[in-house]
């Protein structure tokens, strides 16, 4: 594998690490570059089972609904991010616009 002179062992092995991190968080690796190291998680968004949170809102006179919503707006979402290391040997993690 060809790497520029400011990426290290180091810094690929925490790479590399942080990547299978994310693949036990239920992520799937999208897209991959090996020479300019980056790699493109995303995570399908959950489905919710409205029905059921329906009858919790009703049984607990409503206070579930906070619960619910914050499961709508958390869970409804494909996730995409971006792990890579730049030119000085710094890795960072991004998120990714998706549509």
């Amino acid at each position: 594998m060809e790497s520029y002179q400011f990426i290290t062992e180091k810094n690929l092995d925490r790479f590399y690490e942080i990547i299978a991190a994310k693949t036990r968080n239920g992520f799937v690796i999208t897209e991959q570059n090996e020479k300019l190291p980056y790699v493109v998680l995303s995570k399908e968004k959950k489905t919710i089972n409205h029905s059921f949170h329906f009858f919790l809102t009703i049984a607990t006179l409503g206070f579930w609904l906070i619960v619910w919503i914050y499961l709508i707006v958390k869970f409804s979402r494909k996730k995409d991010i971006l792990v890579a290391v730049d030119e000085d040997g710094n890795l960072f993690e991004d998120k990714c616009i998706s549509i």
